[in-house]
């Protein structure tokens, strides 16, 4: 019976506790959103100093400095 009362405690109480946010952390989302050779960022828009060179996976730009670019 004490047994059956501690489930139903926790229970209740893991009710009321929000769901926590599960996912990758910062730092691997960062390593799987790179392109060409891990030297560029997929972005939705590219910045100034940066090149659209190939279309990443989810269908954002590879935005890559042109100093990594080839020839």
């Amino acid at each position: 019976m004490r047994n059956l009362l501690l489930v139903l405690v926790v229970l209740v109480l893991l009710s009321y506790v929000p769901p926590v946010r599960s996912g990758p952390n910062a730092f691997i989302r960062q390593m799987f959103s790179t392109c060409w050779r891990l030297k560029g960022n997929c972005k939705k828009k590219c910045s100034k100093d940066e090149v659209f060179h190939v279309l990443c996976d989810n269908m954002s730009l590879c935005c890559v400095v042109l100093i990594y670019l080839p020839g």
